[in-house]
């Protein structure tokens, strides 16, 4: 990159860094809601909320279906499908 087009794209680097930031947050994210543990330490907050009285049945029901097929899903840790394509 030149001198000149360095000093042009200055201004737009607060920008580029947030969109860097924002972009590897949303990796991280995708990777942890693959993750069983993760899910399965949702799922015992969601069993708590529910004995406590924060939930009711039916918010309960439809999260945990949500979170038991997170578990079900071939997508794991790397926020997308297995690599490497069929056999």
């Amino acid at each position: 990159m030149g001198l000149v087009s360095g000093l042009l794209l200055l201004p737009l680097a607060p920008v580029r860094g947030t969109l860097w930031v924002a972009d590897h947050l949303l990796r991280e994210a995708e990777r942890q809601s693959g993750d069983p543990r993760a899910v399965q330490a949702r799922l015992a907050a969601l069993n708590r909320a529910l004995e406590e009285g924060a939930i009711d049945e039916a918010a309960f029901e439809e999260e945990e279906e949500r979170l038991l097929a997170r578990l079900d899903s071939p997508v794991r840790y790397t926020g997308g499908p297995p690599r490497g394509g069929a056999s």
